[in-house]
């Protein structure tokens, strides 16, 4: 049985670490999970582009040419939604949307609901089997006020990807252990590489900084000193914390945090906030005088002590 510090040891070596992650790669390309996540993210683009398309041909067939079309929302790997203001023009749905998947070749069935903004509560829907009927789909005909909807198609799960995971069930255990190893190995050396000393990191200038308690943001280099600690911040970590920093002891609202940082990808996904706010609550963890806090049901505050 080989321990783990003999393990760490042979990481070092480069020859073995090239092999190691060649061997993992292999294994992941055997179970599948890299195409089907790829599969999933030019899936989710898809979506996103025919939604965006049967939105904007909605507001002009009443007329609107000027509101603006809010991002598609990801609500999990098959449920997509859009906001749609003013009067909808229900008859036109189904055809519309019908329309756009087809130009994005998304072949899989669905359901359509129409909710009201405020209470979610479904308004219209069909299923995309209704399309085949003489008569067209229910609840055509039917006009529908002026308001807020939120348009939300649920896929069904594609099955390629399903019978595919479970085709290769077995090398699961082997490939968990491996990326388990590859995660530590990975993360001992960028610990190694973005947290530095004080004074060897030269991204940090006089200029374009943000103070808050023992803590200081480098907007144009992306770095955080936290504490005579340095990290080199990611573009996403970064946006968030500005956004925290402008407005300290404020408690900024989950959908203004996406609005804020994610808006410029199309597809958001709630669950990025949390990822993002463990990550910077680890860089800050050194510093006493400031603490991300979550505030229940509505978002999280950046706390500075004065």
């Amino acid at each position: 049985m080989i321990s783990t510090n003999a393990i760490f040891r042979l990481l070092k070596n480069r020859i073995f670490r090239v092999c190691f992650y060649m061997l993992y790669a292999g294994i992941l390309l055997g179970t599948g999970p890299t195409f089907a996540n790829n599969d999933n993210f030019r899936f989710a683009e898809k979506v996103n582009i025919a939604l965006r398309r049967t939105a904007h041909h909605l507001l002009i067939s009443n007329g609107d040419s000027t509101s603006t079309i809010e991002p598609v929302k990801q609500v999990d790997a098959n449920t997509f939604s859009v906001q749609v203001e003013n009067v909808l023009t229900y008859d036109k749905l189904p055809g519309v949307l019908a329309q756009s998947l087809q130009m994005q070749h998304i072949e899989r069935g669905y359901n359509v609901s129409v909710r009201d903004c405020g209470s979610s509560k479904i308004k219209l829907g069909y299923n995309f089997q209704e399309l085949r009927q003489p008569g067209g789909v229910a609840c055509q005909g039917r006009t529908q006020k002026g308001s807020c909807y939120v348009l939300q198609i649920s896929f069904e799960p594609d099955q390629a990807n399903v019978a595919g995971g479970l085709s290769n069930w077995w090398v699961l255990p082997f490939g968990t252990a491996l990326a388990g190893l590859g995660f530590i190995a990975w993360n001992r050396s960028r610990h190694k590489i973005h947290v530095l000393q004080v004074g060897e990191n030269p991204a940090l200038n006089a200029g374009n900084k943000l103070l808050f308690g023992n803590s200081c943001l480098d907007l144009v280099g992306q770095v955080l000193e936290s504490n005579k600690t340095i990290h080199q911040l990611t573009y996403r970590e970064a946006k968030l914390l500005t956004l925290f920093v402008k407005h300290p002891n404020q408690v900024l609202e989950r959908d203004l945090i996406l609005k804020s940082v994610w808006e410029d990808e199309g597809v958001t996904v709630g669950r990025s906030v949390d990822v993002f706010v463990s990550r910077l609550r680890k860089m800050l963890s050194n510093d006493p005088q400031v603490k991300i806090a979550a505030v229940h049901g509505i978002g999280y505050k950046l706390e500075v002590l004065s």
